[in-house]
């Protein structure tokens, strides 16, 4: 679709006088380079055209963002006095008026009620019925769902605006040979940075204000002590790519069922406080690099993290070391904080972790067993530095905006944005750390201009974490399921930063990359598939069904909380409650982040009467296994998707509906779209529908590299290689047993019984030597953990058949002859 039909068909109607006026551009272009030649006067009338465009798209998206903040104020205000006037019944305070907005809410019916707006407010009965604040409530619901919608739009008005501009100053370089696009960004855009705008503040004062409105003015506070017993739980996490141009939808499609956590609930958010850094360390055989990609038991990542900015004192030591399933150990993390200062010692062996980790203990901070295995974690990590010689090789920042209900820990989501990794080593004799443990040429001034282009590397895509944490067959929230399933993202099982990294930015030293790497070079961009749409309410949508439209799913109340951080840290203890600013954190516009602050408040509601329901039910409950995939169990019925992935079903499965797929399309008719008749081309992605989805077996990977493949190896493989070792010896005994018995009973001058014999020894001399070539090649093969090789042996048996089919032959040949 060419971008002059996009803008149009992608603007929101009320705000079309303020969109870039594309067409025009194109055609003042078009039209003069026809005529004559472009010379100087053209270029500035140009140049002013696109000076007015920009000024009008710039004071409209900065007129916009002021009145949604403004807007989320006087929606928390309302929420504030009718949570007073709930408490106190008697008293005379007046109901909040509704929050207008004279592009969305001219000529409505009031929301809040047929009072609002007038002069006696005061006078209202002080014995108003529960129903009617509810009503109330509803009607700041609404005005939360507008929010959200104006948001989104918002959104997409800054992305097809800063497209627009970039298109046209491309187009105009191109035909008239002036170099204006450099120039123009450089003076113009720069300083009317519009695109640059941060929705994270935003979402999370929506966040706020939704948290607010569903629970009636009193959100829930997270358990300062939970997360400490939580082994009975089942975990499972799943990670995926997000495009750039889903990020704004999706923290709103988040955000209408998970509020933003936050550390300190009453601190303003600053736009450090999302900021994680972490320092990777290895050596120069990149032997972490490796264990961590080929996935082999035990293999380790040692990093130092902190939080916020680099003025931080207290930094983390954290170990994660993977474990096959087969040991019946989860893969598990580790950590201890250490003072700044001190991390350049404890890296060279000079310093020890013992007195300063012991002294918690004596502050209370601290149980003696939690000290003494933070105090083996310190010396283990501190032995492997010094002798394995690692050193600071990768450093990885991105902000995250992390997501949960607080009370229900069985959905932990976060999403990582601007993610960078930077080269730390010293190897290629270039100093980057020198003798320290970390760069101190950059902070979190992403994205990082300072450093040099072939030392760092700007992730193009967003990372979503989903945790879920099941117990007893319970299933996740349908939403949950469709999100992960929707457009909105592209699963990417076991992508890791800190490989990633050592994978693009040492090509030098690495010839294996992971499988990811070459699907960098696709556009993961999907179609929109409707799901999750953002629509504005209407008068047909009472209950506040407008908004992103996703499916509900009671949820089963659990009762402990934690916040949805890096795995392993769910185990310490945190003071963490719903953001009070959440449209601040997630950088959407307000009225977005308070419609979906609104919706959250509707689906908590139904899930009471829902659980109490399941509860009364007389339905045998059906315990699934631990290892029960959580995405796996029971859904409700559903439409049928027609080539999905599912990366926990057999190939053949997906062989089979993909055969289906192909013979369908044959006897598909061409499809009438706008008029024209086009023609079914099979799977090509034009004619998939909304969900499907393709499996692309053709990448390659970069030259002179290898892509790696986790292979899991179980020792019950050895055992299987060792007994189909034993089955042909003792095959081949039995056929030595029958040449033995011809040799010792046969006469010595009976010449067809020794060939029979000597026939029948060399097929027992060839199933020996066979097995045991195949046995020490499969050994070989699987020690390096290979997934290719002659697993599946199709020549063996038939050799041996044959072997044994013509000694049995000749035999009776012979036999047949001397009668």
């Amino acid at each position: 679709m060419k971008f002059g039909r996009k803008i149009t068909t992608n603007l929101y109607d009320e705000w079309r006088p303020f969109y870039i006026d594309y067409n025009l551009l194109k055609r003042e272009l078009k039209s003069r380079t026809a005529s004559h030649i472009w010379d100087d006067k053209d270029e500035r009338d140009f140049t002013a055209m696109l000076k007015q465009e920009l000024d009008k798209v710039y004071d409209f998206q900065k007129q916009k963002t002021a009145e949604l903040s403004r807007r989320i104020r006087d929606a928390e205000k309302d929420v504030q006095k009718l949570v007073a006037q709930e408490s106190s019944p008697s008293s005379s305070e007046a109901l909040p008026a509704h929050p207008s907005d004279p592009e969305s809410h001219q000529a409505r019916p009031s929301d809040y009620g047929p009072d609002e707006g007038s002069d006696d407010d005061d006078d209202m009965d002080d014995n108003q019925s529960d129903a009617s604040l509810e009503d109330l409530f509803h009607g700041l619901q609404e005005e939360v769902a507008t929010l959200v919608a104006d948001v989104h739009d918002l959104a997409l008005y800054t992305k097809l605006n800063i497209t627009g501009f970039l298109k046209i100053l491309k187009k105009h370089d191109k035909i008239t040979n002036f170099p204006l696009k450099p120039t123009f960004i450089q003076h113009y855009l720069e300083e009317r940075p519009f695109y640059k705008y941060n929705w994270d503040i935003l979402i999370v004062k929506l966040s706020k204000l939704y948290d607010l409105v569903r629970t009636r003015g009193h959100p829930v506070q997270g358990d300062s002590s939970a997360g400490g017993n939580q082994s009975a739980f089942v975990r499972q996490t799943t990670k995926y790519w997000v495009h750039p141009d889903n990020l704004v939808p999706l923290k709103l499609a988040i955000l209408r069922h998970l509020p933003v956590l936050v550390f300190n609930a009453e601190k303003e958010f600053e736009q450090k406080d999302a900021a994680i850094t972490s320092i990777y360390f290895d050596n120069e055989d990149l032997e972490l690099y490796l264990g961590r990609l080929e996935k082999t038991e035990g293999a380790e990542a040692i990093r130092l993290r902190w939080y916020g900015d680099t003025d931080v004192k207290t930094i983390f030591v954290e170990r994660k070391t993977h474990r096959e399933d087969w040991t019946g150990e989860k893969s598990v993390k580790a950590r201890f904080p250490i003072k700044e200062n001190l991390v350049n010692a404890f890296l060279r062996g000079e310093y020890t972790m013992d007195a300063e980790l012991q002294a918690l203990v004596e502050k209370g901070k601290k149980t003696q067993a939690d000290v003494d295995s933070m105090i083996q974690l310190a010396s283990e990590v501190q032995y492997r530095i010094l002798t394995k010689q690692l050193h600071p090789v990768m450093r990885t920042f991105y902000n995250r905006t992390a997501f949960q209900l607080p009370g229900d820990p069985r959905v932990r989501i976060s999403l990582d944005t601007e993610l960078t990794m930077v080269r730390e080593d010293n190897w290629d004799g270039q100093t980057r750390t020198g003798d320290n443990w970390r760069r101190t040429d950059i902070g979190i001034d992403h994205p990082f201009d300072q450093v040099l282009a072939a030392d760092k590397e700007l992730f193009k895509y967003g990372v979503l974490e989903v945790k879920l944490q099941t117990q007893f067959g319970q299933e996740p929230p349908k939403w949950v399921t469709d999100l992960v399933q929707s457009h909105l993202v592209e699963a990417v099982p076991k992508f890791s930063k800190f490989i990633h990294g050592c994978a693009t930015l040492l090509p030098n030293r690495v010839d294996l990359v992971p499988f990811w790497l070459p699907q960098m070079d696709t556009d993961i961009l999907k179609p929109n598939t409707g799901y999750l749409t953002v629509e504005r309410p209407t008068k047909s949508t009472p209950d506040f069904q407008s908004g992103i439209l996703s499916p509900l799913s009671p949820v089963l109340p659990v009762h402990s909380y934690v916040e949805p951080v890096s795995e392993g840290e769910e185990d310490e203890e945190m003071d963490l409650a719903p953001a009070r600013d959440e449209f601040r954190r997630t950088g959407l516009p307000h009225e977005d982040v308070a419609a979906a602050i609104a919706f959250r408040e509707k689906s908590l509601k139904e899930r009471e009467p829902a659980t109490q329901s399941r509860g009364s039910s007389s339905t045998p409950e059906v315990v699934y296994d631990e290892r029960t995939p959580l995405l796996k169990l029971p859904q409700p019925p559903r439409a049928e998707r027609n080539v999905s992935i599912d990366p926990l079903a057999p190939s053949s499965a997906f062989d089979e509906r993909l055969r289906e797929r192909l013979q369908a399309n044959k006897n598909v008719p061409p499809r009438v779209q706008d008029g024209e008749v086009q023609d079914a081309v099979g799977l090509d992605e034009e004619n998939l529908r909304e969900e499907d989805r393709l499996l692309v077996r053709d990448w390659c990977a970069p030259s002179g590299k290898r892509i790696a493949v986790p292979v899991r190896i179980e020792p019950k493989v050895y055992f299987a290689n060792e007994r189909t070792f034993l089955k042909w010896l003792s095959f081949a005994v039995l056929i030595g047993t029958i040449a033995t018995t011809l040799l010792n009973f046969v006469p010595a001058d009976d010449p067809r019984g020794l060939i029979s014999a000597a026939l029948f020894t060399l097929a027992a001399l060839l199933a020996i030597a066979y097995s045991a070539i195949i046995f020490v090649y499969r050994a070989l093969r699987l020690r390096a953990r290979s997934a290719e090789g002659l697993y599946y042996d199709k020549y063996g048996p038939t050799i041996l058949c044959f072997v044994l089919l013509v000694a049995l032959g000749t035999n009776i040949g012979l036999r047949v002859a001397d009668m």
